[in-house]
């Protein structure tokens, strides 16, 4: 394992286990770590948009579907700076 697959294994703990300051994380937010996530760990969207009154996996696909194309090293990146930027904002 890489050191920034080290990191980024690490931040997926946090999340697992982040109380307090993580219940505050918008949706937007949390949208924005799961486009990384998919795009870190799957790679380019690899299945249908869902139906259209589908809303919340409709919107997961769409926030992994702007990542098309992002690097698996980089999204991993974008994912832990983004969860910094979050646990920096909304504490533990």
């Amino acid at each position: 394992m890489t050191e920034l697959e080290t990191k980024f294994q690490q931040k997926l703990d946090f999340v697992k286990n982040w109380t307090g300051g993580g219940k505050k994380v918008t949706n937007d937010e949390k949208l924005t770590c799961y486009g990384l996530f998919k795009q870190a760990t799957v790679g380019d969207v690899n299945t249908s948009r869902p139906g259209m009154l589908n809303f919340v996996d409709k919107a997961k696909w769409d926030a992994w579907k702007k990542r098309e194309g992002m690097s698996k090293e980089a999204a991993m990146e974008e994912y832990i700076k983004e969860v910094d930027a979050q646990h920096a904002k909304y504490g533990d």
